[in-house]
């Protein structure tokens, strides 16, 4: 008699988690299947930490086959799943088409980002949710401050040296706050000519920052970002983003090369394909976390609107923590439909959170209880280390070596601009135009030609006519123009299945990649994340996303990011190109032989 099957899909806080706890009591009974486009689950709590030099980017990435024994990974994302058929159709690393069978299904899809009716904001803004992005901001800051050193105009040094982070939540306030430090450590022996100095914004509708934590913590937050030199700007939204610059709402417009967009995600698209009741783009579930007339089917993490039983009537939000706690639950009730123990109810209790800026700064509260400086420093690294399914000694020598040697400030040139645009459903997998299928990017769109239409760094992608190599670290698009992925990383960005958004609505789930959950067993403070790299070729690759990222349901208010009516006729989408066509003239073409890929956490 044949084991039945549990597919799993994603690989983030809540599918990570589910694998985890259903392997052990259904050992020889049950057949486990995660299915991941890369190999690895990300901790994106410490993503900023790998984009401001402190950690190496494999740091923050665990091995899927090496920490979950028992469970079979089979790299792919998932196109469609066919509910009555009981099957999952996905598309491999290159480019295959592969169906996997199940008796049981966890959709643990996670989110995706949140792209709002800005102007200009899908062509020149780059998003914070997988590794791929963390490398190309590192490099990207290090080359503006390398840049503006060598100009001898100062409008030009001083847009350079001037990053905008666009969300006060926890993503865009450890952006900021690890950024103010990389570039202060970066211009520390060689100051800029001109008294300029790096300059970090924070950007934010709401009237505080972390707006969805304890206001203690907030005026921590604020108190500390200021004091360091960054620009706290509260109350205010991007109103349009252009080459040279963004248009705030207060009319002001700020000179800048950099725009990091951290307003919050959406759950993954692939929920809304399957025609079942949804909320807000999340697949409705029951307390157990079965799909209600389909008990075969279960669904955790951002993928699903989960009751909340302490809050009756309400739905809990699209955190890490609620994801992480998710997928214990998730497991347990799976392996009870399979004669292994009793179902249960999901429940939570808030253990509090923690928000990392940078040095031996950080606000926590706990188990309630507020915390600030060093002493949530300390609380808030113990915590990742405890928290951690695996480096941690790695992580914890990092820590080492970046407190007693300086931090390098060497571009490495692994990850471009126009390989990780905002407007993706995959950020854990650095999209590249040109391959063996045509020399198109994967989606249709043309790479292009040399002089034209460079993108927003000067940068150009491989030549359309030239078919890389496919090697195993990286493929080409496959046929149909379905994408193609480097290998690694998670179909549920870790920190995806993260916080509530730095730009809240009253409309809908919006949440942000890095709340963190406080696992019951281990010390309070922060959430896993589980994102995704991509590795190293010795070519660029066509890799691109199966379904496209936009507005989401819960971006029916205007005037702000998420707010009313941002959906309202007359207001441009954010659907941009996957190539941006915003040419930096000044800045340097990258060679013609195609750049390697680095993966994602």
């Amino acid at each position: 008699m044949s084991r039945p099957r549990v597919v799993i899909v994603g690989a983030g806080f809540a599918g990570y988690r589910t694998a985890q706890t259903l392997a052990r009591p259904t050992r020889n009974k049950a057949e486990i299947v995660l299915l991941n486009p890369t190999d690895y689950f990300l901790y994106l709590p410490l993503l900023p930490q790998v984009a401001s030099g402190v950690l190496e980017p494999r740091r923050v990435t665990v091995s899927l086959t090496g920490t979950l024994p028992g469970v079979r990974l089979v790299l792919g994302e998932a196109d469609r799943i066919d509910l009555d058929g009981r099957t999952v159709h996905y598309t491999d690393p290159e480019g295959g088409e592969g169906t996997l069978s199940y008796d049981r299904l966890v959709l643990a899809a996670g989110s995706v980002n949140k792209l709002l009716p800005v102007p200009g904001v899908a062509e020149h803004a780059h998003g914070f949710r997988g590794l791929p992005e963390a490398l190309y901001l590192r490099d990207h800051v290090i080359r503006q401050v390398e840049l503006a050193a060598a100009t001898d105009d100062p409008g030009i040094r001083a847009a350079r040296c001037t990053f905008v982070v666009v969300g006060a939540g926890y993503t865009g306030t450890e952006v900021a706050a690890h950024g103010q430090l990389f570039t202060d450590a970066l211009v520390r022996g060689r100051p800029l000519r001109g008294g300029v100095r790096p300059r970090w914004m924070l950007i934010d509708i709401a009237s505080r920052v972390l707006p969805e934590m304890d206001e203690r913590l907030s005026r921590t937050a604020d108190r500390v970002l200021r004091q360091r030199g960054v620009d706290v700007r509260t109350g205010t939204s991007v109103k349009e983003a252009t080459r040279d610059g963004v248009l705030l709402s207060d009319g002001d417009f700020v000179g800048t090369r950099s725009l990091v967009w951290c307003v919050g995600v959406r759950p993954d698209p692939l929920a809304e394909q399957l025609g079942l009741p949804m909320e807000r783009g999340r697949l409705l579930v029951e307390p157990s976390l079965r799909v209600p007339g389909r008990p075969e089917v279960f669904a955790c993490g951002d993928a699903a609107a989960v009751p909340d039983l302490e809050k009756p009537g309400q739905y809990t939000p699209m955190t890490a923590q609620h994801a992480w706690r998710q997928g214990r639950t998730a497991g347990r009730n799976v392996a009870a439909s399979l004669g292994v123990g009793d179902p249960a109810p999901y429940r939570h209790r808030d253990l509090g959170f923690v928000v990392d800026l940078g040095g031996v700064q950080a606000a926590a509260n706990p188990l309630g209880v507020p915390l600030s400086g060093p002493l949530a420093g300390a609380v808030t690294r113990g915590y990742h280390l405890a928290a951690m399914p695996g480096n941690r000694i790695r992580v914890a020598a990092d820590w080492l070596l970046d407190a007693a040697l300086p931090r390098q400030g060497v571009q490495l040139g692994i990850v471009r601009s126009w390989s990780v645009p905002l407007d993706t459903s995959s950020p854990e997998l650095p999209r590249m135009p040109g391959g063996p299928h045509g020399g198109t990017a994967p989606d249709g769109e043309h790479p292009p030609k040399d002089g034209e239409h460079p993108s927003k760094d000067g940068e150009h992608p491989p030549t359309p006519g030239r078919a890389p190599s496919v090697t195993a670290a990286s493929a080409a698009a496959g046929p149909g123009g379905r994408p193609a992925y480097a290998a690694g990383g998670s179909a549920d960005p870790g920190r995806g299945d993260g916080p509530a958004s730095a730009v809240p609505s009253a409309s809908g789930p919006q949440s942000e990649p890095g709340d963190r959950p406080v696992p019951e067993s281990q010390s309070p403070a922060a959430p896993l994340s589980g994102d995704r790299p991509a590795p190293v070729s010795d070519e660029a690759v066509a890799v691109g996303p199966r379904r496209r990222a936009g507005p989401g349901p819960d971006d029916e208010e205007a005037g702000r990011p998420g707010g009313p009516g941002a959906d309202r006729p007359g207001v441009p989408t954010v659907a941009g190109p996957a190539v941006p066509g915003s040419a930096r003239p000044d800045e340097p073409a990258a060679p013609r032989p195609e750049h390697p890929v680095e993966g994602t956490s």
